[in-house]
């Protein structure tokens, strides 16, 4: 009961300050919900006027501001299929207000501003200077407004034009009926016209992180109650698209939990881009009509369904590269550049646990970019979708937030700022982090100062969270980067170091301490680990388990398929063991017992050709009831006569053995030349077995002295 109480009065008190602070700009969460069931008009419109008119705590003060906003929608939102009835009724009437989006262009040749109305499709109507002075978002794409529209009267020579200040301006035209005989007498924004983020700043000093938090999580229509303290961090990464310009994130999660929620309804700045098939022209730049693209015209543009993305055009993913990597691209014979973050979401549809254990976090993309390493260098963050909650109704807020529109375009103004160099003051970045990882870290830091912090003001700690969840964020994209492309990404020990202390600390990802595909313990006999070469050329662990049973010297396999390469070694296997078996142990018979070997693909890459070793130990292993040594991954591979065969790309298979759950290694003598290649640290993870020869190999597999 107390928990209940201190929550509402932390609410109140919270209430209080927004009220104080940023009054008009604030609105009540569930009116919007309400509102927004019933009328087809953007959220950011209906909030501006829910804070307009209902922005007191007292119910029926509420009550009548609903019924002002219900009133003022119907009586005055233009339907594009009622536009021309409401034309019709300025006609008849003289004069007609209604809402409606309204941009405004300057007509350099007849020195004058036209107003141009979305849903009802007006195009030259003259609009006087005073208004895009005054608000400058009608030259920026435009804004809603309440407009009161006049229809002329033959021989009025005031052209209908009335400045801002309600005087009546002269036509600079000689004759109005040139243009239109409709003119605007009064003009009122229902948008943020514009916004002073000095005002901003200095209301964010009247709040404590944690309230500030509550406040932006709210104004994006989440109860920050109901979520833990990770959770909120998670929902506000979300955001950082927004407020970076070219912030390239990725998130791939459980289906509804809200993913695309925040880029399609909260943000009049971005764009989703649903069903995924797009064209080169259509996002970056059309040589016909010389126009620039999506990434030209909106702050982020966010792509649905990643599993679903195609170009048209072959070159697509490599334009998208250049401009993920550098803001600028190519076309025709100029280089345009552009301040577009790009967004990726989709599902994961198996458990996290599998997908590190069988294949890397970005399976979900297609294969052209889900395998492709440069194109996943270029993701500078990748939330994990799988620690945010799936929203059920108890996690939209009924309490107080910010005005969308408001929220969208403080945001959008705080692009232009740049804190991605306040961590140099307290921190320097560890030696295994990249140019590319330092820039994707920094402005993961900024983006979070200026969400958090728009004011400049905060403490070391406070830095020090921010820096951590930047490098974690990070970490996890060079994680699978590592599992892709070998040991070109080996230098993912992420750190941060002290100025003061020079003490560093290192930073982890926590799904990596999950379960290993190499097991700890004793397997059973007969089953054994193996690390090499798949079909595909990567590198991955298969797994051999055999049975023994009375019969007259049968040879089974199972899980190979049509793949030769992979039987034939299978038979050099057992060949071996018939001619030497008795070299091993008198005990191990090949004439009066079947042996059946199932060979499993464990990472999805393809069968490998090197199996005669394994499928030797393992049948060596079940002849004679006795188990391979723990954590053990076999290495290398013999001929029909005994020849050692070397480990090629050992550095990258001992990186897959550690990433695997090794301990122990089992490797050929004739790989030792190539220890110069694998880094000191890596070697020193392993008990490394060496071999001479098969016969050695299957002891030291075995355990035997």
């Amino acid at each position: 009961m107390m928990d209940f109480m201190d929550s509402d009065d932390t609410r109140a008190v919270l209430r209080g300050k927004l009220r104080e602070n940023f009054d008009g700009k604030i609105v009540r969460k569930d009116l919007t919900k309400k509102m927004k069931e019933g009328a087809n008009v953007p959220v950011y419109v209906l909030e501006f006027l829910l804070g307009q008119y209902c922005s007191a705590d007292d119910p029926e003060i509420i009550e009548d501001g609903v019924n002002n906003v219900k009133r003022i929608l119907a009586d005055n939102f233009v339907r594009p299929d009622e536009a021309q009835k409401i034309l019709s009724v300025l006609r008849k009437n003289g004069s007609h207000t209604v809402i409606d989006m309204v941009t405004v262009r300057l007509d350099i040749k007849k020195d004058c501003y036209f107003a141009e109305f979305s849903n009802l499709g007006l195009t030259t109507i003259p609009i006087s200077d005073d208004y895009p002075e005054k608000y400058d978002r009608l030259l920026c794409g435009g804004i809603w407004c309440i407009v009161q529209l006049e229809y002329e009267v033959e021989g009025d020579a005031s052209f209908g034009i009335v400045s801002s200040d309600g005087e009546m301006l002269k036509s600079r035209q000689k004759k109005q009926k040139d243009i239109s005989p409709i003119s605007i007498r009064k003009l009122t924004p229902i948008q943020m016209p514009h916004i002073e983020l000095e005002e901003l700043k200095a209301g964010r000093k009247a709040f404590t992180k944690d309230e500030w938090i509550d406040v932006l999580l709210r104004s994006i229509g989440m109860e920050p109650e109901v979520l833990s303290y990770r959770e909120k961090w998670l929902l506000l990464t979300r955001m950082l698209p927004l407020v970076e310009n070219n912030f390239n994130l990725c998130e791939l999660g459980p289906r509804s939990t809200g993913k695309s929620h925040l880029y399609k309804e909260i943000s009049p700045n971005s764009i989703l881009v649903s069903g995924g098939q797009t064209t080169v022209a259509n996002l970056f730049y059309n040589m016909g009509r010389k126009t620039v693209g999506l990434v030209g015209l909106w702050d982020c543009v966010a792509f649905d369904e990643v599993a679903g993305i195609r170009f048209k055009d072959k070159d697509g993913i490599q334009i998208m590269k250049d401009y993920m990597a550098s803001g600028s691209f190519a076309r025709g014979k100029e280089e345009k550049a552009a301040s577009a973050s790009m967004v990726f979401v989709g599902n994961i549809n198996q458990s996290v646990d599998v997908l590190l254990k069988t294949s890397s976090l970005f399976d979900p993309f297609p294969p052209e970019m889900g395998t492709d390493t440069a194109f996943l260098d270029r993701m500078h963050c990748y939330i994990p979708g799988w620690e945010i909650p799936k929203f059920r109704p108890e996690h939209f807020t009924d309490d107080y937030g910010f005005i969308s529109d408001y929220l969208a375009e403080f945001i959008r103004e705080l692009r232009k700022e740049q804190y991605g160099d306040v961590l140099d003051k307290y921190y320097r970045l560890g030696k295994n982090l990249n140019q590319r990882d330092t820039i994707a870290v920094r402005k993961m830091v900024g983006g979070f100062v200026k969400l958090l912090y728009p004011d400049g003001v905060f403490t070391k700690e406070e830095l020090e969270e921010i820096l951590k969840i930047s490098l974690e964020m990070r970490r996890r994209v060079k994680e699978q980067l590592k599992k892709l492309g070998g040991m070109e990404f080996y230098d993912v020990n992420f750190s941060y170091i002290d100025n003061e202390t020079f003490e560093e600390k290192y930073v982890s990802v926590p799904e990596q301490g999950g379960g290993k595909l190499i097991p700890d313990g004793m397997c059973n006999p007969g089953q054994v680990y193996t690390v090499s070469q798949g079909k595909s050329g990567m590198i991955g662990v298969f797994r051999l388990e055999s049975q023994m049973l009375p019969g007259n010297g049968r040879f089974e396999r199972t899980g190979l398929g049509s793949d030769r390469d992979a039987k034939e070694a299978s038979n050099t296997a057992f060949n071996y063991l018939k001619a030497n078996g008795g070299r091993i142990s008198g005990s191990i018979s090949t004439t009066i017992k079947d042996y059946i070997v199932n060979y499993q693909d464990l990472q999805g890459i393809g069968m490998t050709g090197k199996l005669a070793l394994p499928t030797l130990i393992a049948l060596c292993s079940i002849a004679l009831g006795k188990p391979a040594v723990s954590n053990l991954a076999i290495l290398g591979d013999i001929s029909i006569s005994g020849t050692l065969i070397r480990v090629e790309e050992l550095a990258n298979v001992l990186q897959v053995c550690l990433d695997s759950g090794a301990k122990r290694v089992l490797l050929p003598s004739t790989s030792f030349v190539d220890f110069a290649t694998v880094p000191p640290e890596l070697m020193s993870s392993f008990q490394l077995i060496p071999y001479q020869s098969a016969e050695d190999a299957v002891y030291k597999a075995l355990g035997v002295e």
